[in-house]
């Protein structure tokens, strides 16, 4: 009896079959609507109304800036914590990496909520700082996917290269700027994407902390909730097409920064 094998594309049959289904149709049904009117025809008003709308505009350059703060603010704190655990000698560090991945295992809704609470014993009104309590929660919620790509390029460092960084003449903070952070980039630049891309679009922590349309993805569910499937489609596609445009500048920049470690090292 001849044995059945399958071979690498039949393995790759179910793969595409999900991609297509769940991917491309809903990526075509977006393009569909984002260029057509209300009637059907083809129309280029939607887009034209992204651009000349204050709303539209004014929510993207506040999606963006919240991303922005959200990043700065998650790298300053992330890459210490990151280079500290790496370079301790702790015995149970893991432990401490574990300490920072156990609220992703909780609930998001709950974890905001215990926020709020604290936020509102502290403040009282949290009407009174609307960014400052998104940006609170922003870092609160993102600050894990910060710190585990630097933990982990930092922790797979090569050594001998702040060693032989020092015996040079280099000091400390000198073999930092030159060695450390230059090779610690890419996880830098993961951690960076990881935190902005879905900062421009997760308005549960507006919502929750204070009550503000302000953002890219309330902003959408808006359109859509009004039965704009047209406007909506058109914000979809753009926010998309920023995302997909900063993803392939960021893994540019990963690429050529690893050519040039490599190139240096020859």
């Amino acid at each position: 009896m001849k044995a059945f094998h399958l071979n690498r594309k039949q393995l790759g049959i179910p793969y595409a079959v999900f991609l297509i289904c769940f991917v491309l149709a809903p990526l075509i049904v977006i393009i569909h609507y984002a260029f057509t009117d209300a009637s059907g025809a083809v129309s280029l008003a939607n887009l034209k109304a992204f651009f000349t709308s204050p709303n539209t505009i004014g929510t993207l350059v506040y999606s963006i800036s919240i991303a922005v703060v959200t990043t700065l603010v998650c790298l300053l704190i992330g890459y210490p914590l990151a280079y500290i655990l790496a370079r301790s000698k702790m015995k149970k560090k893991y432990t401490i990496v574990l300490m920072f991945v156990m609220p992703m295992w909780i609930n998001f809704t709950l974890r905001i909520t215990a926020l709020k609470e604290i936020l509102t014993v502290i403040e009282g009104n949290l009407a009174f700082h609307p960014f400052l309590n998104t940006i609170i929660g922003m870092t609160y919620d993102f600050l894990p996917f910060m710190i585990l790509p630097m933990y982990t390029t930092l922790i797979n460092l090569d050594r001998s290269l702040e060693e032989a960084s020092r015996d040079l003449g280099a000091g400390e903070f000198q073999t930092f700027l030159k060695v450390t952070l230059p090779l610690s980039f890419p996880g830098i630049v993961s951690g960076v994407m990881m935190v902005f891309l879905p900062s421009m679009t997760n308005y549960v922590v507006l919502d929750m902390l204070y009550n503000s349309t302000y953002i890219m993805g309330s902003l959408i569910g808006s359109y859509f909730s009004a039965y704009d499937w047209h406007g909506g489609s058109m914000i979809a596609l753009v926010l998309l097409v920023i995302i997909l445009a900063f993803t392939l500048i960021s893994g540019r920049f990963e690429e050529d920064e690893k050519d040039r470690k490599g190139g240096a090292l020859l």
